[in-house]
């Protein structure tokens, strides 16, 4: 069959050659429309619970994640000069376009009481123009005694000031948020140089938008680096510009056909498709170099370039269509996830991966049929001595020293296996990056002085219409909640209405920062006029229903507590959201709890077991409706449903795997002696992992279906290469793993230091997880080559002597 390929496709070159260049310019154009993604991954499917919750959550409170902060530390804030550029700043800030508001200390204001009226009014602070020395003092005494700011805008203890910038969420998710960034910087920058201090920029729409703009430089940076490196690969191999060139050419068709896919199916560039364009690049070159080489070999026996072209076909279709198979599954397994970001990685890379079978298939043997015939030193690297030195000490081990090599693979997988017990399953939010870069140091300025930027959201549902704010035990739970959370060293101080409610309080008393506590039953009718949630005559919301009213959604049925909190991790952050969703329960269902505690027969006293036992009872009938979410609870949510996915796709890559080796061989037992050469090196780069302390998190969990994938090809290549030679050995089994050895060891060997050289590349990158991906993929392909051109000679040869007994 594939011999008769082989002449078809050499029979209608032509029309296959105008083809592929049309489809080439088609797929160009579209690649050319691909765009980038300016939005969070979508790791979590959109009818999971977490996400549901954090939707609903939008649409009532709008975006939690679009806060922008700029920090500075100094003793010098309440200087004229410095205080003055300080203001000045912010106004500069509120003119760029995309900023929706800011709040800072030159914008604070200050609750006051207006007998007149029985309103509050908002007093600004710090009037928007230059000031003197006296009014900056003026302020800044009247400010810190605001213990509402305290923690929020202003660290006392270190000096440390905080200016949060809103951004426009349609700005936030398109591409002038680049714009928008560096302006904002460069003001931020500007303003830290004329003072000789540092300037801190942090928050989500900051990460996001140097995230994404680092992804896309990447992105072309390996690409071009990938090309470059296989071009001089391939010119040290076959010294030939032609079949580099040609080789190039494959790559190239390639990544513009995996652009188009990506734009033809409505997808954009992500962290992980950014990776694809390369990975094209790494897995096209070793079908280049397998073709080449039986071109090679066949034209160096036969001395007719037709028939080594029909011969590269006949033998090299079959293994590359198995081999590209392989690898495509590696990736296309990630389809089978219910992660959207996965899926879209996953259907990209296997439909790539397959038309990189076909490219490879049509162009070499058309391009090399208008070519003139190989000269000798094209073929020089066929009788490279060293090489040939090597395969047959190859040859030598795996006929004598079987025990020696089964006995000294038992000894290194059981060291990988004890690492295995040592790994660790964590994620951050901001991992990806090295502990010296500005992002990550900028976000631990804030998590020192601010505890954090990451925002956290409790929503409580009290069930009835206005039970906010005609409850005073609704608002004093809440008030207690939010001190419980505020003690944990890891959260910041929350905002929430019965924060508005103190900061209303010390107003009443005349500014008295001793009064900023909740207000008492016996202050409330006292106040009653002044927290009235009624418009004024002119139809415009007083300033405190300003202030407290996005605390609560339009029924004042659902109150929200707001919380910054640090990046803990994903180990930490269960334990953190545990602890505040029990409190809350205990706290707004305590009747509700007892009662189901009684009729369940479980003591009364509400231990941790059987307060998560009643919790989770979907019979428990609550008093309030408790929900956590909020960017840090999707996070984990994703991260959980990623590491999950991840881990199934290994065990849907192993088996699918199996069955073409399965259908290809037709043999459990080759089956056995082909896995276990695979196994083998994932096992082994599980155990380094353990052993260095790398933990497991979505970005190296995808390590083991790549490599796999990608692995299992020199398996293949050699498998398929001892069935071909089986026949002209005359069905000797032990001269055949020989011959095999012989005849596919220069080009697995070669095709792996492609491999290996392609994928070091990665560990340039200035994302942890894809510098992870390029060392240990290199890593496994290391060991798999030993494994596959040591250990499974070793095991076909084992196999002779087990049939003879």
């Amino acid at each position: 069959m594939w011999q008769r390929l082989g002449q078809f496709i050499l029979k209608f070159r032509i029309p296959l050659l105008i083809m592929l260049a049309a489809v080439t310019v088609v797929t160009g154009y579209w690649a050319s429309k691909v765009e980038l993604s300016y939005e969070f991954s979508k790791a979590i499917p959109t009818n999971h619970p977490a996400n549901i919750t954090y939707r609903e959550f939008k649409k009532k409170f709008g975006e939690d994640g679009n806060l922008l902060v700029i920090g500075i530390q100094s003793k010098d804030l309440f200087r004229e000069e410095f205080f003055n550029d300080y203001a000045s700043l912010q106004r500069n800030l509120k003119q760029v376009t995309g900023v929706e508001d800011i709040i800072s200390i030159p914008s604070a204001v200050n609750l006051v009481k207006d007998p007149e009226t029985q309103k509050l009014g908002a007093a600004i602070i710090f009037p928007e123009r230059k000031l003197s020395r006296a009014e900056i003092d003026s302020g800044a005494s009247a400010f810190l005694r605001l213990p509402f700011y305290r923690g929020l805008l202003y660290n006392p203890a270190t000096h440390a000031c905080l200016m949060g910038v809103r951004i426009n969420p349609k700005v936030m998710n398109s591409k002038k948020r680049n714009a928008l960034a560096d302006q904002i910087r460069k003001l931020a920058e500007d303003f830290g140089v004329s003072h000789h201090t540092t300037v801190y920029l942090s928050g989500l729409p900051f990460i996001r938008t140097e995230l994404s703009t680092r992804i896309a430089n990447e992105m072309r940076w390996f690409l071009v680096a990938s090309v470059i490196l296989s071009a001089l690969i391939l010119l040290i191999f076959f010294r030939s510009v032609s079949s580099t060139l040609l080789s190039l050419a494959v790559v190239i068709i390639g990544v513009l056909f995996s652009l188009g896919t990506m734009h033809l199916m409505g997808y954009k560039i992500t962290l992980l498709t950014a990776l694809i364009p390369p990975l094209i690049v790494v897995i096209g070159i070793p079908n280049c170099i397998y073709f080449l080489n039986k071109f090679h070999t066949s034209y160096n026996e036969t001395g007719d370039k037709k028939e080594a072209l029909v011969t590269m076909v006949g033998r090299m279709g079959i293994v590359t269509l198995f081999c590209n198979l392989s690898a495509a599954i590696g990736f296309a397994v990630f389809s089978l996830t219910r992660s959207e970001i996965l899926q879209e990685f996953g259907i990209v890379a296997g439909i790539n991966i397959m038309l990189l079978f076909l490219i490879s298939l049509i162009l070499i043997p058309v391009v090399l049929s208008f070519l003139p015939a190989p000269h000798t030193r094209h073929m020089k690297y066929l009788q490279n001595p060293q090489l040939n030195r090597w395969l047959d000490r190859l040859e030598r081990w795996s006929l004598n020293h079987r025990k020696l090599i089964f006995g000294t693979t038992f000894i290194i997988v059981a060291i990988a296996v004890a690492g295995i017990f040592k790994l660790k399953s964590i994620g951050y939010i901001v991992d990806d990056l090295p502990k010296s870069d500005k992002i990550y140091t900028d976000l631990k300025f804030f998590e020192k002085n601010f505890k954090g930027v990451m925002p956290l959201e409790i929503l409580v549902d009290t069930r009835k219409k206005r039970g906010v704010t005609r409850n005073l035990n609704n608002l004093l739970r809440i008030d207690s909640l939010a001190q419980y959370i505020a003690a944990m060293p890891e959260l910041a101080r929350p905002l929430s209405i019965a924060e508005g409610l103190k900061f209303a309080k010390q107003a009443f008393f005349e500014g008295d920062s001793n009064n900023y506590s909740m207000p008492g039953a016996y202050d409330l009718p006292a106040m009653e006029e002044y927290l009235s949630f009624k418009k004024d005559s002119g139809g415009t919301k007083n300033s405190f229903v300003k202030l407290v009213s996005t605390f609560m959604d339009s029924t004042r049925q659902e109150a929200r507590i707001s919380v910054n909190m640090a990046d803990v991790g994903s180990i930490h952050l269960p334990l953190i959201i545990d602890s505040i969703r029990n409190r809350a329960e205990l706290l707004f269902n305590r009747d509700s709890i007892e009662y189901a505690l009684y009729i369940n027969g479980l003591r009364k006293t509400l231990s941790a077991d059987s307060l998560g036992h009643i919790i989770d009872s979907s019979k428990f009938k609550r008093d309030a409706n408790i929900q956590l979410t909020g960017t840090s609870v999707t996070f984990l949510e994703g991260s959980r449903f990623i590491i999950n996915g991840l881990k199934d796709s290994i065990l849907w890559a192993f088996l699918l795997i199996a069955l073409c080796m399965l259908y290809l061989f037709r043999s459990f037992r080759i089956l056995l002696c082909s896995l276990l050469p695979n196994i083998i090196p994932l096992a082994i780069t599980a155990g380094v992992m353990g052993w260095v302390g790398v933990p497991l998190k979505p970005s190296t969990v995808l390590i083991f279906s790549v490599a796999l994938g990608i692995a299992i090809d020199i398996t293949i290549r050699f498998l398929v290469n001892y069935k071909q030679e089986l026949p002209h050995q005359k069905y000797d089994m032990k001269k055949t793993v020989i011959a095999t050895i012989h005849s596919t060891g220069i080009s697995i060997i070669y095709t792996s230091f492609v491999l290996i050289a392609g994928f070091i590349i990665f560990c340039f990158s200035g994302f942890g997880g894809t510098q992870a991906l390029g060392w240990l993929t290199s890593l496994t392909l290391v060991t798999a080559t030993f494994t596959n051109l040591v250990l499974l000679p070793s095991l076909l040869i084992s196999l002779v002597h087990f049939r003879k007994r």
